[in-house]
């Protein structure tokens, strides 16, 4: 009798489970990409929903959610979250700040590594660059003030080289396509083909702040805000960590 109730006990309980998983819907910039989905295992395996992600560009992305696409969570860059929250498009409350990135440069694999220790040595480097990749999200919106902040766009645009939306910086730079390449150290770090010479000198760094959100009209809205309090609990913070991103 008793082995009995015990296996209606742990029966019932697996009903519970099971009734309680969902599917999560999930849409997200790439930057977040590596961490994100070395983390997604375990939190499947813990709490017992599945996690189906679509990852593009920042222009991609939009265009989606302008066309009425509807997900759980929404993963940009702050400006982006703030600017779909004041449309409509996401719950205020829900924002959390899930970790910072900032923009290295970086050569094909084996091929000299420029000076980029200074500001100055940094725009003599893209003086001297035959080609340069940049990216059409946050880093190389970045970017373009950046250049003309340094009074240097009329001599390099002829050799700036932009990737479409959803395309990595690293695809071109590792081909051959560009010299050298612009983009955030999360979406270049783990790029076969490309070697990190550092990142931007600190005095013209721009960190980006990728943060999470539950959208207006998500269907599982309790598991889309575990998925973001799972993303910066420790385990979170150390996958971020490991791509070069500042948790939180």
């Amino acid at each position: 009798m008793r082995l009995r109730v015990l296996m209606a006990a742990a029966l019932a309980s697996l009903v519970a489970f099971v009734a309680d998983a969902a599917e999560l819907r999930v849409i997200s910039t790439q930057a977040p990409e590596q961490a994100y989905r070395a983390l997604v295992p375990e939190f499947e395996k813990a709490s017992g929903h599945k996690v189906t992600t679509v990852f593009s560009g920042t222009v991609d992305i939009d265009r989606r959610l302008a066309s009425g696409e509807i997900y759980d969570v929404l993963i940009m860059a702050r400006p982006s979250i703030d600017a779909h929250t004041a449309s409509g498009k996401v719950v205020a409350d829900s924002r959390i700040d899930l970790a910072r990135s900032g923009i290295v440069l970086a050569v094909r694999a084996g091929t000299p590594r420029p000076d980029i220790g200074t500001t100055d040595a940094f725009k003599k480097t893209l003086l001297s660059a035959k080609s340069i990749g940049y990216s059409t999200g946050p880093s190389g919106v970045y970017l373009i003030k950046l250049f003309q902040r340094l009074g240097i766009t009329d001599e390099i645009k002829g050799k700036l080289v932009q990737t479409p939306t959803g395309v990595f910086v690293g695809s071109i730079l590792s081909n051959g396509e560009v010299e050298i390449g612009l983009q955030q150290v999360s979406e270049l770090i783990a790029f076969p083909g490309c070697d990190i010479v550092g990142p931007l000198p600190a005095d013209i760094q721009q960190m980006t702040q990728f943060t999470g959100s539950v959208m207006v009209g998500a269907k599982e809205v309790a598991a889309a805000r575990e998925w973001l309090k799972y993303l910066v609990s420790p385990a979170g913070a150390a996958a971020f960590r490991k791509t070069g991103m500042d948790p939180g």
